[in-house]
């Protein structure tokens, strides 16, 4: 009898996870810098409408989205397991911004937009390696 099972590939799986946080962090952070000097946003840490903060909260849940779909795409094996190790990470980070910046001041948004991040961080994440999932198999049933 042959085992049929692909062997561990660790760093794999490591690059899969960065690279879902690389995109999501790059893509969050470069969106904001054309937001900001576009003149959509106010120059950086000056207070913004809520109006503005829910478009910012908006295209990070997208970015999530997407970070979750490219973690599970580039994932050796098992996607949606990856997909949920990049939720996880980014809900650990999205806990630590809001503890970091949740009482700073009108500058670092209202209360509502760290917490957002945070309760969006692993449904989105989990939401793209879903999408990615759903492709595969929708791509199987194809063949």
């Amino acid at each position: 009898m042959t085992d049929a099972r692909v062997p561990y590939n660790g760093l794999k799986s490591i690059g899969a996870v960065l690279a879902g946080i690389l995109a999501v962090v790059l893509l969050s952070l470069g969106t904001d810098i054309v937001m900001h000097t576009t003149g959509i946003f106010p120059p950086w840490f000056q207070p913004m409408s809520t109006a503005l903060w829910l478009l910012a909260t908006a295209y990070r849940i997208v970015y999530g989205i997407a970070g979750g779909y490219i973690t599970a795409r580039l994932a050796p094996d098992r996607p949606m397991r990856h997909a949920v190790i990049l939720g996880v990470i980014g809900l650990v980070i999205s806990i630590a911004g809001a503890a970091g910046t949740i009482n700073k001041g009108p500058e670092f948004g209202p209360k509502w937009y760290p917490l957002g991040l945070v309760v969006t961080a692993l449904p989105c994440a989990w939401l793209g390696g879903k999408l990615f999932v759903s492709k595969l198999q929708a791509r199987a049933q194809e063949a």
